[in-house]
């Protein structure tokens, strides 16, 4: 029993592997990430939020600044302040602090959803231009390169696919 149960599977295995053999599908593999990183309208969004993110840490080191200038003073005022005074004080600063943390996680959470969704914009347009240009080439199925361990440098259509990206997109939906 043992015998014919391993004879069965070596045996589909072997037909299987041939069958695999002896298509002649084509696979090609882009880099999605280097398109969207090198192509006009990817660079131009990345550029944008980038921008916005360095002048909201700009803004934001100014603020920190403030408030730990805020604590000092605050510090400095304890032994002179009422406790009463000096705790409607705190509290004070405590909101300010607050609403400065609420502030930060707001644009960090808007500069990761302008980044989504840019992405996502990306991929959207992208999709019609890797089936017109499988179609026209006779590819059966092109794969992302960060989901392949090893390939032949020539099935890389990453470059032929950013030159036709730069005619076809050229701005992307960040909101």
């Amino acid at each position: 029993m043992n015998k014919l149960i391993l004879f069965s599977i070596i045996f589909y295995s072997f037909i299987f592997s041939n069958a695999l053999s002896n298509t002649n599908e084509k696979i090609v593999y882009i880099d999605m990430d280097k398109i969207m990183k090198i192509s006009k309208a990817g660079k131009n969004v990345i550029d944008k939020i980038n921008k916005q993110k360095k002048n909201d840490i700009s803004k934001f080191q100014k603020i920190e600044k403030d408030l730990k200038s805020n604590e000092d003073e605050l510090v400095k005022k304890k032994n002179v302040l009422s406790d009463e005074e000096f705790n409607k004080e705190l509290t004070v600063l405590r909101k300010k602090i607050d609403e400065y943390r609420s502030l930060r996680q707001k644009s960090v959470e808007t500069s990761t959803k302008k980044r989504l969704n840019a992405s996502a914009d990306f991929a959207l347009k992208i999709k019609p231009i890797l089936a017109e240009y499988a179609s026209n080439n006779g590819i059966d199925m092109v794969i992302q390169k960060k989901n392949i361990i090893m390939g032949k440098s020539e099935l890389d259509i990453t470059d032929e696919i950013l030159i036709i990206v730069d005619k076809k997109i050229t701005k992307l939906k960040t909101d």
